[in-house]
């Protein structure tokens, strides 16, 4: 579409809204500067309609402002600007606007040589590739509070992290990979559901990061996965025996059953697998299992046009549902009424969109992300003595998977905050709802209730990894028989469901984790098409923000933003979209600021 036709339709849409999309006098400058570039002359009465929704109108001044930009004008500024200063105030206009004919680079964006406007398809790939290759933010990423001590083996574990990254990645990676072997045996009640520590995480980083240490987290339940398998293949053995005498049996065989081919049971389930076999893979396995894959787009690649399938699976995996599925071959109808799929992912940020291709896809709130920054030195991979790791964690998955049996020999485990733990939780949360609103509206809003239920069940592993030691679970102080079990069971020992405590300083700790995993996921954000936030700050906009006390003034904010290589035109439109939509407010005193109550 040519330029001044794509103006007209941005024009119509503004004055359809009453948006003020200059609300200062630089965006003001900019947008004649935009106008005349690729319109001339012709888009001086659209510009002069645009600016006619400002309070502070002036038709002569705008008129003389006009003629100034088409003497003097900046050829570098194109009427994609125009788009991106609506796009700022939420209006969105479907227009397709030539390659070339972009903003001036702005600080909102993936990259300050990206343009906000609509380029065509065939371009997007490479404009994506390109800023992705420089995906970190402008300030670094919180990491976790390396002083926290953690249960055994989680302290373990982390301690062969050569990076502070690199020792959340740990974390993340062996909270996912146990906590999906504790499976329906461990619970916490949480919005009227009971939900138990199956996460979805995905680790995120350029090649060469150090993301390969995930490979070793798997180790830890391969024990577990070889033993589910052993058992399938003795299954299958009589099955075969079975069979083979019921094909001996001539007339006899319409008196006679035929065997049943067992469940082809496994907990590690493959990502190079369509999204029916995943579905299938969970039926055998009575819906339990995890995916642990340490290149996302092996799964992308390998669900192809079954991504329906995959997405499904994922979302009511996450929350528990019903699963159910109809094999075609038979017409046989099969269904499992708890799901408990847990799922492990890393990936470069150019894999994380064919795996969620929106914000709005329902995966993205689901997932639990981390960001591992660039390596921009060389690290030396020797270890003085000479340990092999892989060895090592075999061992601790040895270890695990009798821990493991020691919990589900016992029942099952339900963890119960305090009041007061409880009290704080929400405390904590609802901040964190405020600030998500501050610096991306509504976009977040279910990236952070879902990363709520994400905590629960980090503490419900830290919980139990605590209980386990000091010895038998059981006795553990943690633990004790559930309030309704008969007291001649417990004076039996006859008890089969348990309830968990968490310590006070494993409930803070986990609890920390919120706000930086908050954080990482803004910033993945960033990577996915534009939905109702169309020019997002991400992590670097919710640093600038979370930098500035309750009270703030203008001076400080500024500088701050300056500090951090926010532009200045970037930081002030922010702020003036903040008051204007209540989610800061001017004191009485001037230039100064304040940020509303949770």
């Amino acid at each position: 579409m040519e330029p001044l036709s794509s103006l007209h339709l941005l024009t119509e849409a503004v004055r359809n809204a009453g948006a003020d999309i200059a609300p200062t006098y630089q965006e003001y400058i900019q947008l004649a500067f935009a106008i005349t570039t690729d319109c001339g002359e012709a888009g001086r009465q659209d510009f002069l309609t645009l600016c006619s929704f400002s309070p502070k109108y002036d038709p002569r001044a705008a008129d003389k402002l006009f003629s100034n930009a088409l003497k003097n004008g900046h050829n570098n500024v194109h009427i994609g600007t125009a788009f991106h200063l609506a796009e700022v105030c939420g209006i969105k206009v479907q227009s397709e606007i030539p390659h070339g004919w972009g903003t001036l680079g702005t600080q909102g964006s993936h990259s300050s040589s990206a343009s906000h406007t609509r380029t065509r398809e065939e371009d997007v790939s490479a404009h994506e590739e390109e800023n992705l290759l420089d995906s970190n933010p402008l300030s670094p990423l919180p990491t976790f509070d390396e002083h926290t001590h953690w249960p055994y083996p989680l302290e373990r574990i982390v301690s062969y992290g050569t990076s502070r990254a690199q020792c959340d990645v740990l974390l993340l990676g062996t909270v996912t990979v146990l906590g999906a072997s504790m499976g329906r045996h461990v619970r916490c009640a949480y919005g009227g559901k009971m939900i138990s520590p199956c996460l979805q995480t995905f680790i995120t980083a350029l090649p060469a990061s150090g993301k390969g240490v995930l490979s070793l987290v798997r180790l830890l339940v391969e024990p577990l996965h070889d033993e589910i398998r052993k058992q399938v293949a003795e299954s299958m053995a009589s099955y075969r025996r079975e069979k083979a005498k019921y094909e001996t049996l001539g007339k006899e065989r319409a008196k006679t059953e035929p065997p049943v081919i067992p469940p082809n049971k496994m907990f590690l389930i493959s990502g190079n697998n369509t999204g029916t076999g995943i579905l299938q893979n969970l039926m055998d396995s009575d819906g339990t299992g995890l995916i642990c894959e340490n290149e996302a787009d092996t799964i992308s690649t390998a669900i192809g046009s079954e991504y329906g399938h995959w997405s499904d699976t994922m979302r009511k995996a996450f929350d528990h549902d019903r699963l159910s599925y109809n094999r075609r071959t038979n017409q046989e109808y099969l269904e499992v009424k708890k799901t408990y799929l847990s799922v492990l992912l890393s990936g470069t940020p150019a894999q994380v969109k064919p795996l969620i291709p929106s914000s709005e896809n329902g995966l993205f709130s689901r997932e639990l992300f981390y960001y591992m920054p660039a390596i921009h030195r060389w690290q030396s991979q020797f270890d003085k003595d000479d340990h092999d790791l892989e060895e090592t964690f075999r061992a601790l998955g040895r270890e695990w998977k009798e821990k493991r049996e020691e919990i589900v020999m016992n029942g099952i485990f339900t963890l119960r905050l305090t009041d007061g733990q409880k009290d704080e939780f929400n405390r904590i949360f609802s901040s964190l709802f405020v600030c998500s609103g501050l610096a991306n509206g509504n976009e977040m809003s279910g990236s952070v209730a879902r990363l709520a239920i994400n905590i629960c069940r980090i503490m419900e592993v830290v919980a139990m990894l605590r209980a386990q030691e000091r010895g038998a679970i059981t006795s553990s102080p943690c633990v004790s028989p559930d309030p309704g079990t008969a007291a001649d069971n417990i004076k039996d020992r006859i008890v089969s469901l348990w309830g968990l405590t968490i310590t006070p300083d494993d409930f803070h700790a986990v609890l920390a984790l919120a706000e930086s995993l908050y954080r990482h996921s803004t910033h993945i954000l960033s990577f996915l098409p534009n939905n109702e936030v169309v020019s997002r700050g991400n992590a670097d906009r919710d640093e600038l923000i979370g930098c500035m006390g309750e009270e703030f003034t203008r001076s400080s904010y500024l500088q701050k933003a300056e500090e951090m290589g926010i532009k200045f035109e970037t930081a002030t439109s922010w702020l003036k979209r903040l008051c204007k939509n209540g989610l800061v407010e001017k004191t009485d005193d001037k230039g100064v600021y304040r940020k509303p109550q949770a």
